[in-house]
């Protein structure tokens, strides 16, 4: 809003761009769907790489003879010329974090090139916002390459911000199916991230917790002791919940 209480109309603008931009994925690939059915393909790996592969454009005649082309045919596979100083950053072309599904998608595919770059940008957003960004749709194929991306990254000092993104993308719309659709790749790297939650789950309150100094009351250290063990009893029964949200044995 602006300081006279009329709407901000770039907001608006870039709403609207975005929403018209989701909708168009969501043709786009409903249709790479319908194809891909019609070819009646023999695994399930063929048919999600077609509807991974719908922003594709097929190269035209102009693209392939004559002179150096200007625009690249395929727009999601444009790379920063410049590498970045530090894997774990976030590169330089996101000038801010997505607000939108689309904008998510977009910077998703394009400007990270890495699995720590896509880690880092999950965490600086959180589950919160994750959660906000995704309530209406979880892209195809995405639920599958966070968990690939989080169980490669994962470590103890972020166990917290991972649950808290995996508890919100559990509850996004069609979260069931996106979980059925998971290659068994992606079910693997399920699997081996929630082992890694569970492995740390056992060190998580121990690792730094200090015992109490000679001279502390007995009283006091027994009340740290008894929180420990209950906030340790409902992060254990947060990761069982989640291991059945995501069909992990």
């Amino acid at each position: 809003m602006e300081a006279d209480g009329a709407p901000d109309a770039a907001a608006l603008e870039r709403e609207l761009r975005a929403a018209v931009a989701a909708d168009e994925r969501r043709e786009r690939e409903n249709q790479a769907k319908l194809r891909a059915m019609r070819q009646r393909l023999p695994s399930y790996e063929e048919f999600r790489n077609i509807v991974l592969a719908s922003h594709l454009k097929p190269l035209e005649k102009k693209d392939k003879m004559g002179k150096g082309r200007n625009v690249l045919w395929n727009p999601c596979a444009a790379r920063a010329k410049a590498p970045q100083a530090n894997d774990v950053e976030i590169p330089q072309e996101l000038d801010q974090l997505p607000g939108t599904s689309a904008e998510f998608y977009r910077d998703w595919r394009r400007c990270l090139k890495s699995g720590k770059e896509k880690y880092q940008l999950l965490l600086e957003l959180g589950g919160k916002a994750l959660g906000r960004i995704f309530q209406a749709d979880l892209g195809f194929g995405l639920l599958g390459e966070f968990l690939t991306v989080l169980a490669e990254n994962a470590c103890r000092e972020d166990r917290d911000a991972v649950l808290q993104i995996l508890q919100s993308l559990s509850g996004t719309k069609r979260f069931g199916l996106n979980v059925d659709l998971l290659s068994e790749s992606e079910k693997e790297s399920s699997r081996d991230l929630f082992r890694k939650l569970r492995s740390m789950s056992g060190d998580y309150w121990t690792a730094g917790q200090p015992s109490g100094p000679a001279g502390c009351e007995a009283e006091r250290e027994a009340h740290v002791v008894d929180t420990g063990l209950q906030e340790e009893a409902e992060e254990k029964r947060i990761v069982m919940e989640l291991m059945k949200c995501y069909q992990v044995n």
